[in-house]
């Protein structure tokens, strides 16, 4: 692994860590690396719109914009799948600060 990939690495660990904190600013910032291949991570509307949806409960509304656009190139079964994930996240880092 070269330097910029390591730093890219990094910078999904730390904003990871974060995320599972409830860094608004961090889940918004993981939907922009999926939504545009930031970072090094393979573009994934699936991922961005659920980093995206985990960002705007956490009341961002600059992710609620980013959400509807990546939304507009997504099926209705994406989006589907992009909300189930989004759940299971949420549910899962509830456990982990239980």
């Amino acid at each position: 692994m070269g330097n910029s990939a390591k730093s890219a690495q990094f910078l999904l660990d730390s904003r990871l860590a974060a995320a599972a904190r409830g860094n608004a600013d961090a889940l918004y910032d993981l939907g922009v690396c999926y939504s545009t291949g930031t970072a090094g991570v393979a573009i994934d509307l699936v991922e961005a719109h659920k980093w995206f949806n985990l960002a705007a409960v956490s009341g961002s509304v600059e992710a609620q914009e980013s959400r509807s656009e990546v939304a507009e190139d997504m099926t209705a079964r994406e989006i589907a799948s992009a909300q189930a994930a989004a759940r299971a996240w949420l549910n899962a880092s509830r456990r982990m600060a239980a």
